[in-house]
């Protein structure tokens, strides 16, 4: 099982824990049933697992086309980000600069405003992209009584918002710092990325009363592989080269719902693009305000 570390946890003005957050079930096709098996859970990742591409990168191009940025904007400052992710190396000062910046797009946006463009963004762009393979993974843990989570490195509003479009339980997330209703712009706790995904997980569990060795974990990235080791069951969906082989190595089930090319060019948005696009929201939006405020 995954060391575990103490994870952040704070409530925002819903009431909801920072670091995981139930569905809001109003905006889900339909609410999921009470749980049955209460003590067994289903983990999903989001970006490339559970949808083509980064669900950053779809709230990204849904802003561009409310006009918060341009395509310019775009372009520029995501290559900027693109130059430092491609050279950066995993040194403490290289991950620090990450973590500053990860969730600086959302500075003094409220609440309400994000989880209103998510919802509109996911309709237009992020459901049409939902793996019917994967859901229909996650649905047989919904039928089989049992409750399933995302877990993402995006800002828990966002997987919350997503999960309730899906009808799951509910989103695991990285957690945004909140004063007044609106966002500061800093983290509370880490990124929720490599390790700390399985750090979250496995608090999640003590709280929930869940027993880990019955949970299943589902993820396309080798960088998943402490969160798909800290459940009784790791599955590789899409898996890129190096979750592949450790995989093959611990016996644990595939599930490619990619084809040939296809493949290589839904791969480009979780990685390329996306790693850009986390940058460039930031950059654009502090443009966008520039621009306003002339």
């Amino acid at each position: 099982m995954a060391r575990t570390r103490k994870v952040t946890v704070s409530t925002d003005e819903h009431g909801h824990t920072a670091g995981w957050a139930a569905a809001e079930p109003q905006l889900a096709p339909a609410a999921p049933a009470a749980p049955t098996d209460r003590i067994a859970a289903a983990f999903f990742d989001v970006d490339n697992t559970m949808m083509r591409g980064a669900s950053i990168y779809w709230f990204a191009r849904g802003l561009a086309a409310r006009n918060y940025f341009t395509t310019a904007d775009l372009a520029r400052f995501g290559w900027q980000q693109l130059r430092f992710r491609v050279l950066a190396t995993e040194h403490a000062g290289d991950m620090s600069r990450a973590k500053e910046a990860a969730l600086a797009f959302v500075e003094n946006w409220r609440i309400a405003d994000v989880e209103r463009l998510t919802e509109e963004i996911f309709d237009e762009l992020m459901a049409p992209r939902i793996w019917a393979g994967t859901r229909a993974l996650a649905q047989r843990h919904l039928d089989s009584g049992q409750r399933v989570w995302l877990v993402t490195a995006a800002p828990v509003e966002i997987g919350r918002v997503i999960a309730a479009r899906l009808g799951l339980t509910g989103a695991i997330g990285t957690v945004a710092e909140i004063e007044h209703g609106a966002y500061t712009g800093r983290l509370v706790g880490d990124l929720m990325h490599g390790p700390a995904k399985a750090d979250a997980v496995v608090q999640l569990a003590r709280v929930e009363g869940l027993d880990l060795d019955r949970c299943a974990a589902y993820s396309d990235s080798a960088n998943d592989i402490p969160m798909l080791s800290a459940v009784g069951r790791g599955v590789a969906i899409n898996p890129d080269a190096a979750l592949r082989r450790v995989a093959r190595e611990r016996g644990w089930a595939v599930h490619d719902f990619r084809t040939g090319r296809k493949a290589a060019r839904i791969a480009v948005p979780s990685t390329v693009a996306a790693g850009a696009l986390a940058g460039a929201v930031s950059a654009g939006l502090a443009a966008h305000r520039r621009r306003r405020n002339r």
